[in-house]
């Protein structure tokens, strides 16, 4: 872009241009100072030549006829040295994409308010048919006040190229700005630089399968406008209502403590401690009775008002320590069992074991546990040695220094250890089973049979069928099928003259789509577009198999007695998402009919942007 581009540039005569905040495809967003009015300014500026520029203008004059305190307004709309350039109010604050990267997900309620406040003014330039087109967390702003601001209203749209009155987007992403704000993760239509949703089969998840203390309410308020929201039409009035009825007399405590977080990371207070004394020597450290706590009458340099932030600081940080969330299945409120803040007395120490002598005597008849076992007195090879042991238990003698080898009491008696008895008479039992177990297994080989005394089988005979050898066939690909385009939702075709290249027999060719730049669905131009294969007549249909043009494409199947013009009155005969190239619908019953509906309800992604996808063939099989 030539000219006005460098931080210093004037527009106008009025507009310094200040700060480069963004840029899309030569279409750039700045921070300018307004000379006249002394005061800063937003200014998108576009080449007059550039194919946007008529959009951008006509985005302008349509964002000004909405009024409300919570939209950043649009100030003057020129053009100057072969730039066109709108100027808007502007807000100073943090947006809701930085706020999430620095203090991490809000809780339900902060984000119950701030949907809330976006939702009151979608609803009001609804009515009057104004979108705001773009609604990602970098055009929703928390000013220095706590209040919510929105960003380039139907501008930032059009400077990035897309469609106006896109009012359908505005609900979806609405809803992806509640997820977010609870979750940290991004589920809207629009692009946006917050970390995407996680999904599975083609839904993003639920926010409480993401993050743990989600209210029941906003749970499924986001499941059923992300995913499943062409059921039914949900309006930005609807949404307003929902939040403020959630919301109660909580609205206040969400608003206030959004104004006090981002006071605190303004940083327009500094807060002075005061100095803390040197600690004492550790020789000559009172004892703790003493330095316990201050004396009676004694005076605090420290001011109440660092005091009560301490306080206050206090009870921020108990609220955001980790703890396990209590959910109340009846009012959906949710509460959390904290840990304990003071660490536990340490357990009372151990006695130690007295110690007891190897001889000491039994108390009861104050004769020694366990004594040297007798032994005769043993010579060795040169017949010097001796056993220093006498028979009478002593164990006073001296000698080779042999040691003694003890025993208990009852073995000296001549009794066995304890156990003894049981393990013998395991093993005779064991011993007794064997034997009988082969003898039983002898008697029967000796009779002919086999060794569990069932009877062989002839095996002379040939093989028995299988039961299922006798059913019903299987099924068959009925041939001389025909294809055409079905496109319901606009009657402008899909591609007619492709049709057949779906039933030609030859995977190397190929119905295709048009390419969308959104994907099938609430949020996109379509909810599908498809096939109708004409059978000739009337079959039992049991399965469909199918080779797409791309991967991941969903699929789902309709079989009809007529032609259909529309999907109105048909039931899904079965559905299927094709993460390959090939995959194969199975009814659960045969169903009958002469025309087979193909519709494609998700498309993939292809290079350069949007979505397409096809059939590369499609086999109908049945009776």
């Amino acid at each position: 872009m030539q000219g006005h581009t460098r931080p210093g540039d004037v527009l106008a005569d009025r507009y310094r241009l200040t700060d480069l905040l963004t840029e899309s495809e030569g279409g750039r967003f700045w921070r300018a100072f307004d000379s006249v009015l002394q005061r800063d300014v937003a200014v998108h500026i576009i080449a007059c030549d550039d194919e946007r520029a008529p959009m951008l203008r006509a985005a302008a004059r349509t964002s000004a006829t909405v009024l409300d305190r919570r939209m950043l307004r649009v100030l003057d709309i020129d053009e100057a040295d072969e730039r066109c350039f709108v100027v808007n109010e502007w807000g100073s604050g943090t947006s809701l994409d930085i706020l999430l990267a620095d203090v991490g997900p809000l809780s339900p309620t902060v984000a119950a308010w701030i949907i809330a406040e976006v939702a009151d003014t979608l609803a009001l330039a609804h009515d009057a048919q104004v979108a705001h087109g773009r609604l990602v967390p970098e055009n929703v702003l928390i000013d220095t006040d706590g209040a919510v601001r929105l960003i380039g209203f139907a501008v930032d749209a059009a400077l990035h190229g897309l469609p106006a009155g896109r009012i359908s987007t505005d609900i979806a992403d609405l809803v992806g700005l509640l997820y977010a704000a609870m979750t940290g993760k991004w589920a809207g239509v629009s692009r946006s630089a917050v970390h995407p949703a996680p999904s599975s089969h083609g839904h993003v998840l639920r926010p409480r399968q993401v993050r743990a203390g989600i209210p029941r309410t906003l749970d499924s308020l986001c499941d059923h406008v992300l995913n499943h929201g062409g059921e039914t039409e949900v309006t930005a009035a609807m949404l307003a209502d929902s939040l403020s009825d959630f919301l109660g007399p909580s609205a206040a405590a969400a608003e206030a403590w959004l104004a006090r977080i981002e006071h605190a990371k303004r940083g327009e207070g500094t807060v002075v401690l005061p100095p803390l004394p040197d600690p004492p020597p550790r020789e000559a450290e009172p004892p703790a009775a003493e330095t316990g706590g201050a004396h009676q009458g004694e005076v605090s340099d420290v001011p109440d008002g660092a005091e009560a932030a301490d306080e206050a600081a206090t009870e921020d940080a108990l609220a955001t320590q980790a703890g396990m969330p209590i959910f109340h299945e009846d009012t959906d409120e949710v509460e959390w069992l904290r840990h304990h803040t003071e660490k536990p007395a340490p357990p009372p120490a151990f006695d130690p074991p007295p110690e007891r002598p190897l001889f000491a005597p039994d108390p009861e008849d104050g004769e020694p546990v366990r004594r040297p076992r007798s032994a005769p007195v043993t010579h060795g090879a040169g017949g010097g040695g001796f056993w220093p042991w006498e028979s009478t238990g002593t164990g006073v003698g001296t000698g080779s220094g042999v040691l003694p080898a003890y025993v208990d009491e009852d073995e000296e008696d001549g009794r066995p250890a304890p156990g003894t008895s049981m393990l013998r008479l395991a093993g005779i039992i064991a011993a007794c089973l064997l034997v009988l177990v082969a003898c039983v297994i002898a008697f029967n080989l000796g009779r002919g049979k086999t060794p569990l005394g069932t009877t062989k089988e002839d095996t002379t005979q040939g093989p028995s069928k299988s039961p299922s050898s006798s059913g019903t066939p299987s099924a068959t690909s009925i041939t001389g099928v025909t294809a055409r385009d079905f496109d319901p939702q606009s009657g402008n075709g899909e591609n007619p003259q492709e049709a057949a290249l779906a039933v030609d027999g030859d995977a190397g060719t190929a119905w295709t789509t048009l390419r969308y730049i959104q994907q099938f669905g609430p949020a996109g131009l379509k909810t599908g577009v498809g096939l109708v294969l004409d059978l000739g007549a009337s079959h039992d249909v049991s399965e469909v198999d199918l080779t797409t043009v791309g991967s991941p494409t969903s699929v789902s199947i309709y079989v009809s007695p007529t032609n259909p013009a529309n999907l109105d009155g048909l039931k899904v005969s079965g559905s299927i998402v094709v993460t390959g190239t090939k995959g194969t619908v199975s009814f659960d019953q045969p169903v009958t009919g002469r025309y087979v509906v193909v519709w494609l309800t998700k498309l993939p992604a292809v290079p350069g942007g949007g979505f397409q996808g096809g059939i590369a063939e499609a086999v109908v099989k049945g009776e």
